[in-house]
């Protein structure tokens, strides 16, 4: 019994890699991670509850006996703006039912996705003829002898512009109709192209019938 009392407790550290060691107790996370540079201790069982948002043990925090610590290297995310920053999406409930070392794994791949998402920016321009006002800049074709009809019924520029646009939102399968049907008027038949070729005639003597 005495062996018993006098036993020391000890907390458990694990590592990324799967290596684990054993600390006395008691003992701060500061005298752990002193001869692990800029490395955090987490608690295990932070991370199976609150997952990304694990709260480090500060360095004068004192480990419990029995207990599990993950001890990683935690990225530097620099400060976004928030025009470019994106949403953080936290999942805790899918490592409930994982252990330790797997909780240990899937934590530090998604420490190392968000400081990947950091470092890309979007691109500037994707092509598209957009203005800054975030209006959007549409081209339409119409038949020119479409667009004279048009400019004959209307008053002035502007009504041109609503018939226009009345024909670009009416749908296009009507206006898509409407134009071959335009084209097909306007458009000359071309007609059928006969070729000849000469032909040899030959000719056969002509005999005289007897008188």
């Amino acid at each position: 019994m005495g062996n018993t009392i006098g036993k020391s407790k000890k907390a458990k550290i694990m590592k990324i890699d799967g290596e684990t060691f054993k600390v006395k107790t008691p003992t701060t996370s500061n005298e752990v991670v002193k001869n692990y540079p800029n490395h955090v201790l987490l608690d295990s069982q932070a991370v199976k509850h609150f997952g990304l948002r694990a709260k480090p043990l500060e360095p004068n925090q004192e480990l419990k006996p029995k207990k599990i610590y993950f001890l990683v290297d935690l990225p530097k995310i620099e400060p976004e703006n928030e025009k470019t920053s994106l949403p953080r999406r936290v999942r805790s409930s899918g490592i409930r039912n994982v252990d330790a070392k797997g909780r240990l794994e899937l934590l530090m791949l998604s420490k190392r996705s968000v400081s990947d998402i950091s470092l890309v920016k979007p691109p500037s321009n994707l092509g598209f003829d957009r203005p800054f006002d975030g209006s959007m800049r549409v081209k339409m074709r119409l038949p020119k002898a479409q667009l004279e009809k048009l400019m004959e019924e209307s008053n002035d520029g502007s009504e041109v512009a609503e018939k226009i646009m009345s024909l670009y939102m009416g749908g296009g399968g009507d206006a898509a109709e409407h134009d071959s049907d335009v084209l097909r008027q306007n458009r000359k038949p071309r007609g059928k192209r006969v070729s000849f070729s000469p032909m040899e005639i030959e000719e056969s003597p002509v005999e005289a019938a007897p008188q």
